[in-house]
Formats: structure tokens, C-alpha cells, sequence
């Protein structure tokens, strides 16, 4: 969902590499010392649409040996809209350029969702495959939110290695873990508003969205061309309703229900997505008999259930001294859930656990390897960053998450509040409070003066295509369904199968989706995209690359606490 998509966010050292780049633009270091952005007279009741001619003027320089064939560039825009002419804050951009520039639409902009997830490493990794399926008709650029990655990030630690008390455990699973939890959780809105840091409150997703009509008018677009994946669903849907008349094409992939998320009420989905995705895999891992590693007589629901009770009451503990429990569990299921392309590895990881708990010995480190292999292949990196890591080093999604998403949505101020909803969560969920309780960093954290929070109604200029997967274990179908009801003149488009996100899953749902994008074609009422085969079964390569399925992978810290 909201922690979804991205192959990869941006390395410590592509970071170094964008942040020299912008520095090259700007000719400066710091955002106070970004450009300023004339707006002539238009008053700040104006500023939601402000003139072309008053648009940042991009600068487009090549972004390095490591990204060759990609222009970097940065937006200087309001800090703050309310004050258009005062401080700017630096939006980074990566853009693969159209191939075919006699024929080009505009300029399609990509977000990977999070929030806190790198547009720019997403760029990196996705965009120039997509401008070819696009036939070369548009620039593909992606943008860091405020905030994230290379604009003006929010940091909340001088270093990795100070984030791992918030992530040990994953999540409260033991009544008497809640308050410590909660209260631990609650200390970080004083740590990251406290450091002084000014994009601190001005991170709500509306400032996304108006800097996005911002990057619109920048590169001389009449009206948008957008593709968002999960947050990133967030983000599309609240510009086609505070920007209604500017949707050109307008494509949202694992769609959050705008209602629930705004409102802080987004575990009433969470609770029951990532369920129903695993009452999934076990049925496939049953149905694919022997070829899922995790098969047996008795079936792989109840092995999996008994290997919970077993880590609930004991965490396996290897010779080194490292620890998985029921938290690590629970996490890299639901990381795995995401990519059903992963499904037999998980499968052959729940199988060594299993055995290990069991009492065999040899089992212990195999698990061990599997569970940090797969751990890798799901955040899309090689490793965690050194724990050590300068605070300019290490990827943020952790801090922006909590910058962005606790400036738009209230939560609960209370223990005993949080604990009454946590409960609620917990019923007939397994995963629910996995999903319930790490919004305890909102707890403490004031919400966002220029937060939208709806009508959630408009009719767009164009429609806007809305795509959910019937089994999206962060992304609930219903989040689809009731975005294209609100919507008044929306198409929504489904797949019938598994993981967080079909674009680039589903070959069906990538062909209508680029048609949209090129065209404005959208599929017929009522398609639904066929699901791909099993995934415990060994099929001939699909067509649509699977080396692309990373686009819905969670972040690192998502899948349970980072290893060292």
C-alpha cells in the first residue's frame, strides 16, 4: 500500500550523485538558497493554479555515469503556498527523455508510493523501460515528494543504526509490549519535530499535489499525464480533485479508499487485505501439491498457524545470537505477500522454519540464510545501509513516512485509545495489528494545516482509470472500487489475482493502462484482467517481464527490523 512501490529507493551513493546535481543546477547547497520563483502579482487565493509563465524554470543537466541516458533537474517551489513568495523549498527530478520527440504527447510523471518512496530512484529503475512501452511518445520523470530522498529531506537520526529501537519489535504481538510500544512510537513525533527542520510542516500530501501542478506547468504541459502506484494512488487521486480540469490521463494502481486514509480509519482495510491474500497462497500452495515447498497432508494453512503458536511461544535463536520471532514472521509474510513472483521462496522459508521449531538443529542457519535472501529480494537492495551511515546516507521512506502521513491523517492521542482500535484490529486479523499499531508515530504529531481532506468527488476533465487487484494484501480491492465510485466519470479496472499493484504484473492490465496513457482509450465496463497461473507451479515466462514485478515491493523497514 502506502509502503509499496519501488524497485529500489535512491543508494546512499546515487543520493550523493543526485544531491551534487541539483547543487549544479542551483548553483547553491542549501534550500534557503534555492532560486527564488517570481509570481508576479497573483495573490496566495490564486496560488493552487498558478500561470505558466510563473512556472519553475527547469535547468536539465545529465545525472551521471551510473544513469546514463537520464537529465536530472530541481523545482524550486513554495515551502509553504500560503506564502508564495517567500522561502522555496527544492523538488529533485530524473527524467528518461522521449525517443521519438517529432511525435511526443507531454511528459509523463511516475510516483512509487510509500510515502517516503524515492521517484527519482524509481525513475532509475523503471523509467526508461516504460518510456519504450510508450513507444517513445514521452519524457518519463519522476520526482522526490517533499521531504524525501533528495528534496529537503526530513530526518529524524543522525544515523541508521538509531531507528532500530522503533523497529524492535515489528509490532506489539504480546499485551504487555503495547504501552512501551506506544509510547516509544508516541517519542518520535518530539525527536523529529524537534531538530528544527522546517519541510517538517509543510510535508501533506496537498503540497505534494501542488507541487505537482507546479512540475505540470514546468515542462509545459497543458494538462497532467500521471501513473501513481499505491501512496501513489493518494497522491492522483488528490490532485483530480483539487485540480479537476487538469487531468489529461490519470492512471492509479493498488488504490487507497481516500476516506479511510485521511481520516486515520485505513486499518478498517488494512485488517482483512493481507489476510485474504494469505488464505491465497495457501489455497495455491494446496492446489500446486508437491511444487510448493510448504505442502503437506494436513495442509498448509494449519502447518503455517502451528508454526506461528510455536514462534509466539518461543523465538528461534541461532548460534550468532540472532533472534526470529513471531514479529519477523509476520513481517516478511507480509513482504512476500506483495510479490506473488516470491511466493515459492516464501513457501520454502515457512517450510525450514517450520522444521527448525520442530527441533532440527541444521535447519536453523539454512532459515536464517532464506529468510535474509528473501528479505533482500523484497526491499530491492543488496543489503541494509551501514547502521553507522551518516543521516545524508541513509534512505529516509522511514522519516517521511511519519512527516507525510501524520501531517494528512489524525490519529488517536491516547494509549487507551490506540489500544481500544488495536483490538478492533486484532479481531479474527492476523495481520492486523502489524498494520494497526506502528501509527502510534502520529500520536504526538500535529496534522497539517493545508491537509485536504476531501470532497473526494470530482469529475474530472478526462477520466481516470483506477485499477485493484482482487488479492492486494496492502492495497484492498474495496479501496478500487469505492475511488472509481467517487470519481464521477472514473473507469475502474480489475485483475483477478494476486500481489500489491498489476501494472507490469498482468500483461492484460499493462496493455489497457498504456492505451489509456497514449490514447485516453479506456477498457471496457466491467473488464477484469484474468489472473496469472499459479505461482507454486512452474509456467513459461509471462510476457510482461517479472524482472518488473518490483514495482510493488514494501520498504525495507516494513518487512520486520533490519538485519545487520
Amino acid at each position: 500500500m502506502k509502503y509499496s512501490t519501488r524497485p529500489r529507493f535512491v543508494s546512499g551513493a546515487e543520493a550523493a550523485v543526485v544531491v551534487t546535481t541539483l547543487a549544479l543546477i542551483t548553483g547553491c547547497g542549501a534550500a534557503d538558497d534555492l532560486p527564488t520563483v517570481d509570481v508576479g502579482d497573483a495573490p496566495p487565493a490564486q496560488t493552487d493554479e498558478l500561470r505558466t509563465s510563473h512556472a519553475p524554470k527547469l535547468k536539465w543537466v545529465p545525472c551521471g555515469e551510473d544513469t546514463p541516458g537520464f537529465e536530472c533537474a530541481v523545482a524550486a517551489v513554495p515551502l509553504d503556498y500560503d506564502a508564495p513568495r517567500g522561502p522555496k523549498t527544492g523538488v529533485a527530478l530524473a527524467k528518461f527523455p522521449a525517443s521519438d520527440p517529432d511525435n511526443k504527447i507531454g511528459t509523463l510523471f511516475i510516483n512509487p508510493g510509500g510515502p517516503g518512496g524515492s521517484g527519482v530512484g524509481f525513475a532509475f529503475g523503471f523509467a526508461e523501460v516504460l518510456e519504450s512501452w510508450l513507444g517513445g511518445r514521452f519524457d518519463v520523470i519522476g520526482f522526490d515528494p517533499r521531504g524525501v530522498g533528495a528534496s529537503e529531506p526530513l530526518r529524524c537520526f543522525d544515523t541508521l543504526a538509531e531507528i532500530d529501537p522503533y523497529l524492535d519489535p515489528g509490532f506489539p504481538y504480546l499485551p504487555e509490549q503495547r504501552r512501551p510500544y506506544f509510547e516509544t512510537q508516541r517519542a518520535l513525533g518530539k525527536i523529529c519535530l524537534g531538530r528544527g527542520q522546517r519541510i517538517a510542516s509543510h510535508m501533506s500530501t496537498a503540497d505534494v499535489v501542488r507541487d505537482l501542478d507546479w512540475l505540470r506547468q514546468a515542462v509545459g504541459d497543458a494538462k497532467l499525464s500521471y501513473l501513481g502506484f499505491s501512496y501513489g494512488s493518494y497522491i492522483g487521486n488528490t490532485y483530480a480533485n483539487m485540480f479537476p480540469d487538469k487531468v489529461r490521463a490519470l492512471a492509479i494502481d493498488g488504490v487507497l479508499d481516500p476516506r479511510l486514509w485521511s481520516s486515520g480509519w485505513q486499518i478498517l482495510s488494512d485488517r482483512v487485505a493481507s489476510d485474504e491474500t494469505l488464505a491465497e497462497f495457501f489455497r495455491l500452495c494446496d492446489e500446486a501439491a508437491s511444487d510448493c515447498p510448504f505442502g503437506g497432508p494436513e495442509g498448509s494453512a494449519a502447518q503455517y498457524r502451528a508454526l506461528a503458536d510455536a514462534l509466539l511461544e518461543a523465538p528461534l535463536v541461532d548460534e550468532d545470537g540472532f533472534v526470529f520471532g513471531y514479529d519477523e514472521l509476520i513481517g516478511i509474510t507480509a513482504g512476500a505477500l506483495y510479490q506473488p513472483e516470491v511466493w515459492v521462496d516464501a513457501a520454502a522459508l515457512f517450510a525450514l522454519l517450520a522444521e527448525a521449531v520442530a527441533g532440527e538443529v541444521s535447519a536453523v542457519e539454512t532459515a536464517r540464510a532464506s529468510y535474509e535472501s528473501l528479505r533482500e529480494r523484497l526491499s530491492g537492495t543488496p543489503g541494509p545501509s551501514e547502521p553507522e551511515a551518516p543521516a545524508e546516507e541513509y534512505p529516509n521512506d522511514f522519516d517521511a513516512f511519519l512527516g507525510n502521513h501524520c501531517a494528512d491523517a489524525e490519529y488517536p492521542r491516547t494509549f487507551a485509545e490506540f489500544r481500544a482500535i488495536g483490538a478492533l484490529a486484532e479481531k479474527n486479523s492476523l495481520f492486523g495489528p502489524y498494520w494497526w499499531w506502528f501509527n502510534a508515530g502520529c500520536s504526538a504529531w500535529p496534522v497539517s494545516k493545508d491537509r485536504y481532506l476531501g470532497p473526494w468527488t470530482a469529475r474530472t476533465s478526462a477520466p481516470v482509470l483506477v485499477i485493484g487487484n482482487y488479492f492486494d494484501p496492502s492495497t484492498h480491492y474495496d479501496g478500487a472500487v469505492a475511488s472509481s465510485k467517487l470519481l464521477k466519470n472514473s473507469r475502474l479496472l480489475s485483475y483477478a489475482g494476486w500481489g500489491h499493484t498489476a501494472f507490469a504484473r498482468s500483461a492484460c492490465v499493462t496493455d489497457y493502462t498504456l492505451d489509456y496513457l497514449l490514447e485516453g482509450v479506456l477498457p471496457p465496463k466491467g473488464t477484469v484482467c484474468p489472473e496469472n497461473p499459479n505461482p507454486f507451479l512452474p509456467v513459461p515466462e509471462l510476457r510482461v517481464a517479472r524482472a518488473l514485478a518490483p514495482i510493488g515491493l514494501p520498504p525495507s523497514w516494513v518487512i520486520g527490523r533490519p538485519t545487520r
